[in-house]
């Protein structure tokens, strides 16, 4: 029996999202994913134009007619949500943590498969794989994976991105769409990963951020905890040291989002203080495009 809060949590969370999955399953989601694959349908016989590299030489030897293969564009998808559930999630402003951030947009991305009839399961990563939910379809299981996102404790508090995406990719074995879900704060290198994941399958890169985490307190001098490890920090007050402190943090981001962009991820930032579905809408959009041209 799940708790009382919980349940409410899940209905709050599916009620509101339930509109925005609309706007999304109504184009955009499918527009974005098209010319995923095809796979075959059946055999018919050959007619003069057909493209020779179709021919069934099995069929054709039995029966003594060439006959072609037919194929049909692929129509179920497979969407694998890549969760990150180490401490620095928990962080988050008066609206929502991070963490809440990433159970809504995890909703919204679930309920876009199953309004589509396709497959979505789901992996929880710290620095290690928390857990595993296969793919499936159906309403119920989409309730399941917002159930897991909300509630779940981790064994963990650190990250290890390089490690999640090694666990994806061995674990998605049919070509699918990956939707990572993180503030892709990390001190380890996961570009090599990230590439290798992205080879086989469609990646987007979520990326979760707060604004409280680059806005400063005046000229103060500034605490800080590292959630993840527990390590105090303490940086000098005066505009100079917290201006040296945004330049670092921000060649830090570039540099994230240029591995992303060396390994043919499209990236969204999305803010726990702002509209979630606009950078997905966004996101869509600007792929429909490049599928256009």
């Amino acid at each position: 029996m799940l708790p009382q809060d919980l349940v409410r949590q899940i209905r709050l969370l599916e009620i509101r999202t339930d509109r925005a999955v609309d706007e999304i399953a109504g184009g955009a989601y499918r527009s974005l994913f098209k010319g995923r694959g095809i796979e075959f349908d059946e055999v018919r016989e050959y007619v003069p134009g057909d493209d020779v590299r179709t021919i069934d030489w099995n069929v054709t030897a039995r029966t003594g007619a060439a006959f072609v293969k037919k194929f049909v564009e692929e129509r179920e998808l497979t969407v694998l949500l890549l969760v990150d559930v180490s401490a620095s999630g928990d962080y988050g402003g008066a609206l929502r943590s991070k963490r809440a951030t990433a159970a809504e947009l995890a909703a919204l991305l679930a309920f876009s498969a199953g309004r589509n009839g396709d497959k979505a399961g789901l992996l929880m990563f710290s620095d290690r794989c928390e857990l595993f939910v296969p793919p499936r379809s159906g309403r119920r299981h989409a309730l399941r994976l917002i159930r897991e996102v909300l509630a779940f404790e981790p064994k963990s508090r650190g990250t290890d991105l390089a490690e999640a995406f090694r666990e994806a990719a061995r674990l998605l074995k049919k070509r699918g769409i990956v939707f990572v879900l993180s503030d892709f704060i990390d001190d380890k290198p996961f570009e090599k990963e990230l590439k290798l994941l992205r080879r086989r399958h469609d990646v987007v890169a979520l990326e979760l951020a707060d604004a409280r985490e680059s806005a400063w307190p005046g000229r103060c001098a500034v605490t800080v905890e590292d959630a993840e490890s527990g390590e105090i920090a303490v940086f000098p007050g005066g505009g100079t040291a917290l201006r040296r402190l945004d330049r670092a943090l921000g060649d830090e981001a570039a540099e994230r989002r240029e591995f992303c962009r060396r390994a043919r991820v499209d990236v969204a930032q999305v803010s726990n203080s702002g509209n979630i579905l606009r950078p997905l809408v966004d996101l869509f959009a600007r792929r429909a495009r490049r599928i256009r041209r």
